[in-house]
């Protein structure tokens, strides 16, 4: 009766011989099947593919064509090789290049100076759950919803000069898309209408990230809202705020919807889109020319882009 508890004892206690079974078993288990590991390479190999093809590929043929004088017609094999000569073109004796920087400078400043500041202060007050905030988000978000392009057409329905609501109710006849020294305002306002709606979304969801305690202890401070605001929720949505630089001059680089749609990025709304566009589809067809213009877009683009990178995986250490 006495050896029957260590018995019991014994069987209870697997053996080694069983736990490395019951272990080998188990990894085996969670091997991958042969249908898991080809779909799994499908997933990697494809968006891959895809964002080679379609984005590298194109950009790193971009800047080794921005070194040709390439007509587009002719064969590959007939392409002459001018170096530089293009950028320098582009510098000195393109007349278009200056209005175009310029009013890409004027469009990135009107952004971030007008727009990005009314999205911001517009999140701010929807993230309070006022009554009826649902409806204003959605109103506030529908512009970016709808292309560049249709909102050229629905602000012609404003800007008109004859039939136009602008100047129907003040009596005017101002051609708002027409008179080049008024035309770069009037699609700035435009461009910020759709972009105070990107913004609001972006740092909506910023402010729906922050710890409430920080806005608590703050208030304990006596800190004020707006204090609090700028001294505690502001910096610490700093990845916000990267995106939200970035966001903003990749939207000044490449504005073209709406100034192509007007008059074809001419008579005062020259962009550098709009350029590339005229000379690598246009009737000149100067594909060496164009990649010229759109390589120096690209690495404006990159600056920016690189410092978001850095930013995200730095914090991404931490």
């Amino acid at each position: 009766m006495s050896d029957l508890p260590l018995i019991q004892a014994d069987r209870a206690v697997p053996s080694p011989a069983a736990t490395t079974t019951n272990g080998g078993r188990g990894r085996r288990l969670r091997l991958l099947s042969r249908t898991d590991r080809v779909v799994i390479t499908l997933m990697v190999l494809v968006p891959l593919l895809l964002v080679t093809g379609l984005v590298w590929l194109p950009a790193v043929a971009t800047v080794l064509l921005s070194g040709t004088n390439w007509d587009g017609i002719g064969p590959i094999s007939e392409i002459e090789w001018v170096g530089a000569k293009n950028y320098d073109d582009v510098v000195n004796i393109y007349p278009p290049f200056v209005p175009a920087v310029q009013n890409n400078l004027l469009w990135l400043a009107a952004l971030f100076v007008v727009a990005t500041p009314i999205g911001m202060f517009l999140a701010v007050l929807l993230d309070k759950e006022l009554r009826g905030s649902r409806f204003y988000q959605t109103a506030l978000y529908l512009p970016v919803v709808l292309s560049l392009a249709l909102i050229g057409f629905v602000w012609q329905l404003i800007y008109s000069r004859d039939q136009g609501l602008l100047n129907g109710v003040f009596g005017g006849e101002t051609d708002w898309y027409g008179d080049p020294n008024v035309n770069i305002w009037a699609v700035l306002v435009a461009a910020g209408w759709r972009h105070v709606g990107y913004i609001m979304l972006l740092y909506l969801a910023g402010l729906k990230g922050v710890d409430p305690s920080l806005r608590e202890a703050a208030a304990v401070d006596g800190s004020s809202e707006t204090s609090t605001f700028f001294r505690v929720v502001f910096p610490v949505m700093r990845p916000i705020n990267i995106i939200v630089l970035v966001v903003t001059v990749i939207e000044s680089l490449r504005a073209f919807d709406l100034v192509w749609v007007i008059n074809k990025g001419r008579n005062g709304l020259e962009l550098i889109s709009a350029l590339v566009t005229q000379n690598v589809v246009g009737e000149a067809s100067r594909i060496g020319f164009g990649s010229a213009l759109a390589t120096i877009m690209l690495a404006v683009s990159l600056v920016f882009i690189t410092i978001y990178l850095w930013t995200v995986m730095r914090e991404d250490k931490r």
